[in-house]
């Protein structure tokens, strides 16, 4: 099959490897239909993410058509259409029954990036993200091996195209947990610190929770214009304001912060000359600029809800600061399968369109491209599908 591959930082490219097989009783092999270049595999591209090895497969976010079933596969059955979860969980397990999938104590047979210590489970696998991970090929393919069938493949109607559904895999959960976790509602006023997809889709899932006021912080401006647009949100472009919480909390009531922030960056967020000499001595693992951000422009009591991703110490982390204002913090990967049928059930009343965020349809075999363009942000991208067997003649921008 052909297959998206890793081969040292800023070289990805789409090669021959061998079909994947069943490897356990509860396995299926999928046909990818749709799959999509995440943020997060940015991470993977920079060669900034421990454990990812030449010829590792990339690829979290994908759906298709279940095409063979392990013996033991009784959720779903050949010809089924299905979108497969980033994270891999058991759904047997502690945390699967408290709905955690995320923390899923039995699919990872690596250490997680912050966990590199005797006697802590990993959190749970992730497809095509790493060894420390579970090393688990992921989705950026044609086929793909799908362990845990029977808890993780959610099935979707073929009244809804690819696009309108592929996000379930992801990004979308990932906003809607975010969203969640920042408690927003009726009258609310929030900060997302950044414009990229799972950013912009914050701003969707909190305008369709209630929030009054969405202020949005990037540094392209295409993607501000987006989200101003779509979502009503008021822009800042940190280039040319260097301290978007000062200004944030200038222009709320009372100059008192908004209620909720949304880290919607993590930890390669642009930030100050010593972070960056830190950041590449290894000596620590993760820029603090937006969670230093997120602490100021919050009020006091608020909510910092943190999606993005974050490995290692944190230079510069404003605690004393959180603590005095009495700040609550939400973290963490998503628990995707908990929230898969609530949002299918508002994407099929209209009232959430995830495909609006899509600048390029690509075939798989010009995924090397999709990650440039996206990379440097090109083209004005904002999300790149990657189809198998997609023509270029047929491609759209």
């Amino acid at each position: 099959m052909k297959a998206l591959t890793y081969h040292g930082p800023h070289h990805v490219s789409v090669d021959s490897v061998p079909d994947p097989g069943l490897e356990a009783p509860d396995d299926i092999i999928l046909r990818v239909t749709a799959t999509a270049i995440c943020g997060s595999d940015l991470h993977l591209y920079r060669g900034k993410i421990p454990g990812t090895h030449h010829g590792d497969i990339f690829g979290h976010e994908f759906m298709g058509e279940v095409v063979e079933t392990g013996p033991e596969v009784t959720a779903v059955s050949k010809g089924d259409r299905v979108v497969i979860p980033f994270v891999i969980a058991c759904g047997e397990c502690f945390f699967c029954h408290l709905h955690q999938y995320a923390a899923c104590e039995n699919t990872n047979s690596g250490k997680g990036a912050a966990l590199n210590r005797k006697n802590i489970t990993p959190p749970a696998a992730l497809f095509g993200y790493s060894d420390l991970y579970g090393g688990i090929p992921g989705g950026q393919a044609e086929f793909v091996r799908v362990p845990k069938a029977n808890a993780g493949p959610f099935k979707v109607p073929d009244t809804l195209p690819d696009e309108k559904v592929l996000f379930l895999s992801d990004i979308l959960p990932t906003a809607w947990q975010a969203v969640k976790n920042a408690d927003i509602r009726q009258g609310s006023s929030v900060a997302i610190f950044g414009a990229g997809p799972v950013g912009l889709l914050c701003a969707a899932c909190a305008r369709l929770n209630g929030a009054e006021h969405i202020f949005i912080i990037d540094h392209n401006d295409y993607r501000l214009e987006f989200a101003h647009q779509r979502y009503g949100a008021i822009p800042i472009n940190f280039d040319k304001n260097d301290d978007p919480a000062e200004w944030i909390i200038d222009n709320t009531p009372g100059h008192r912060g908004v209620d909720a922030v949304i880290d919607a960056v993590g930890f390669e967020a642009k930030g100050s000359l010593t972070e960056t000499v830190l950041s590449t001595l290894k000596i620590e693992g993760s820029s603090g600029k937006a969670l230093r951000q997120c602490i100021a422009a919050v009020r006091r009591g608020g909510v910092v809800s943190v999606p993005g991703v974050y490995a290692g110490f944190i230079h510069g982390f404003m605690f004393g600061d959180a603590f005095d204002k009495g700040l609550t913090f939400k973290m963490g990967q998503t628990h995707v399968h908990a929230y898969l049928p609530d949002l299918l059930s508002l994407i099929e009343q209209g009232l959430l369109t995830p495909e609006e965020i899509v600048t390029h349809h690509m075939p798989l075999e010009e995924a090397a491209r999709g990650y440039e363009i996206f990379e440097k942000r090109e083209e004005a991208c904002r999300k790149v599908i990657l189809v198998p067997g997609l023509t270029q003649e047929k491609a759209t921008v």
